[in-house]
């Protein structure tokens, strides 16, 4: 996985971008990456995952425990640009609402409700 930060004054938040896999073994990269913008005083990051292909719990995981530690501060951990496979996974995990996707990177900043990302309804085990 490779990871971009790009401050965004004009939006007022720091936009990381993700391309690549966030799993087991790429997770501790963007905790690093979370951990070092939290230390900096940053709380309002926006996570660009129109590149990202894939997404496991343990990815998951650092998503919302990074959203958590924002929140706390006041600030959040949003994410713009979703694609299938983070948004089924979100869904199947009850996680959609909590770690909000929106379809722009300046929607997830300005937090518009009109432009959050549809979101995929959860699968039903029969």
């Amino acid at each position: 996985m490779t990871v971009k930060i790009v401050q965004r004054d004009d939006l007022g938040v720091v936009v990381v971008a993700l391309v690549g896999e966030l799993d087991l073994d790429s997770a501790p990269i963007l905790r690093a990456v979370f951990s070092d913008l939290l230390d900096r005083g940053q709380f309002r990051i926006v996570v660009d995952a129109g590149e990202l292909g894939f997404c496991d719990s343990v990815g998951l995981s650092a998503l919302l425990l990074s959203h958590r530690a924002c929140a706390t501060q006041g600030g959040f951990v949003r994410l713009a640009r979703v694609g299938a496979v983070l948004g089924n996974l979100l869904a199947m995990v009850g996680l959609a609402e909590v770690l909000a996707c929106y379809d722009t990177v300046a929607a997830a900043a300005r937090g518009d409700e009109g432009q959050r990302s549809a979101q995929p309804a959860r699968h039903r085990l029969s």
